[in-house]
Formats: structure tokens, sequence, C-alpha cells
């Protein structure tokens, strides 16, 4: 695991945002988005997270009309700033999210939101990420 001195400031905001499935406000590249974060690990040796947008802006202004195309991978050290939402923000995700491996965003996973129950899934190989 890596030592917390070594973790970006974002980080535990949004670990426990997601381990509370709770929204969270963001502004990542200058853009305020409302995301739900599903995935924190490592790309590459820099710490990500994997999140589903369901608010707030993005680099095409409008999120797109299919949920399965809200996802948003976004390194954490690269987030200036996080929050949380207006309790009026729902927990969303999408039915093309795989816990056992978000998408090809995240390297080694080190907690994910489980699909059947609202315990997330800690460590799956945690201990070997490349940062």
């Amino acid at each position: 695991m890596t030592p917390t001195a070594t973790l970006p400031a974002a980080w535990a905001p949004l670990h426990a945002a997601l381990h509370t499935r709770r929204p969270v406000t963001v502004t990542y590249h200058g853009r305020h988005r409302i995301v739900c974060p599903h995935a924190l690990g490592w790309k590459t040796g820099r710490a990500m997270v994997l999140a589903y947008q369901t608010g707030g802006q993005t680099s095409t202004g409008t999120l797109p009309t299919n949920p399965q195309a809200r996802w948003r991978c976004m390194y954490i050290d690269e987030i200036s700033h996080v929050a949380a939402a207006d309790p009026a923000s729902a927990w969303a995700t999408a039915d093309n999210y795989n816990p056992d491996h978000p998408f090809s965003a995240i390297d080694h996973v080190t907690i994910a939101v489980a699909v059947d129950d609202t315990t997330p899934r800690e460590p799956i190989a945690s201990s070997s990420h490349a940062g």
C-alpha cells in the first residue's frame, strides 16, 4: 500500500465519498463536476479515480444522454477541490460498471464499490501497485 504521505490531498475525501456512496463536487482541469467515485487506485504509478458524473461541467459542454458514457477517469493530483455535493444529489451509477475491472482506467485497484451490496471492496492486490 502507498504511504499516506504520498497520497494526493484529494484521496481522503474521495475515499470517504466512495465508502459512504455520497456524491461530491470536484474541480478537475478548471471544470466543476458532480461525481460519484466508484474506484480508487493507480494508473502507471499515479493515483486515479474512476467516477460517474451526474452533473456540472464537461469538456464538451453537456453530459452525454447515454448513462454508460458518463464515466470519468481523473488523476487525483489534478483535482484541485473536493467537497460534499448538494444533499439533493443522489448516488448514481450505470449498468456497465464492473468492480472487478473498472474499465482500463486503473491498473491496480485499491478500493472499488461493489455492485451487489453497499460495502466497498477493499484491496484487490493493493500491495502490488506501481506507485
